[in-house]
């Protein structure tokens, strides 16, 4: 974290590079307000508007969807993402702290793919309780997830966390963690934020083109995990103990994604295929 001080490296390529970042929006009385809980709430929003619009054209409604994100999706994908995290980085942030300190998401700590999964496990629910067709749920919601990490990924820079590895390239920024001589480094939560976008816009087009119920969902695993480890190369903020031949957790965990992603389009696509009937 930043803890409110602002850098100036005239060591780097940007030597007349300011960076003021704090991760604290404002305060209202005891109650801090953090800009990484800004970021989510509007991921929330912006993910939840978009997808209630897209809804009536596969046949769901809009209220069908709002449901769905408050509370369902919402508490799933918070309670996914903050579970991985703590699972990962238990001995880094959490051993020997007060167990509270497992709640305080508001600064950080969330993991995409654990709040991917969380959220995917609470569409499932959610469809069966609800008797919706579930792979139009999850097209109608694709797209959105990319737009939400577009927010998600900006308060990650807010935050400071998240961040790339020593970069001497003219767009390189200071480290937002450790000592104020800081080294300059990737913006990985830009690179991140600008290809969900792309991804979004993406999903967008192809949804009004889609062949079969699925096709969005599974296009996005595929895309997105490709996006996720193109950014991962670039990271700097794991430890040797999170490493493992020079790939992330993220990296491993791409690798079942896009593994699911390309499952889900041939077995989805194949029930979707015309029957021949035999001729006599």
């Amino acid at each position: 974290m930043t803890n409110g001080r602002s850098f100036h490296c005239s060591h780097t390529p940007c030597s007349n590079y300011v960076l003021s970042v704090h991760p604290i929006a404002f305060n209202l009385g005891p109650i801090t307000v953090h800009w990484f809980g800004i970021c989510i709430a509007l991921a929330f929003l912006a993910g939840m508007w978009t997808a209630s619009r897209r809804a009536p054209r596969a046949g769901v409604s809009a209220e069908a969807i709002t449901d769905l994100i408050v509370p369902w999706l919402l508490l799933g994908g918070i309670l996914g993402a903050r579970t991985m995290f703590v699972v990962t980085y238990w001995r880094e942030e959490f051993a020997g702290k007060p167990l509270t300190e497992i709640f305080m998401i508001q600064r950080g700590g969330l993991v995409f793919y654990g709040g991917l999964i969380g959220a995917a496990l609470a569409v499932v629910i959610y469809a069966q309780v609800k008797k919706l067709p579930l792979w139009k749920l999850a097209d109608i919601l694709a797209p959105s997830i990319a737009l939400g990490s577009v927010f998600g990924r900006i308060g990650c820079l807010m935050n400071g966390c998240c961040y790339g590895r020593a970069c001497e390239l003219p767009w390189a920024i200071p480290r937002l963690r450790g000592a104020i001589d800081m080294p300059m480094v990737h913006p990985t939560q830009i690179y991140d934020s600008l290809l969900n976008l792309a991804l979004y816009i993406g999903l967008a087009w192809l949804f009004h083109r889609r062949k079969f119920d699925g096709q969005i969902f599974a296009v996005f695993l595929m895309c997105y995990a490709i996006t996720r480890s193109t950014v991962e190369v670039f990271r700097g903020d794991y430890s040797d103990a999170h490493l493992h031949s020079g790939l992330t957790p993220a990296h491993l965990l791409s690798i079942g994604i896009f593994a699911a992603g390309l499952f889900l389009f041939f077995i989805l696509k194949s029930r979707n295929a015309p029957k021949t009937s035999a001729t006599k």
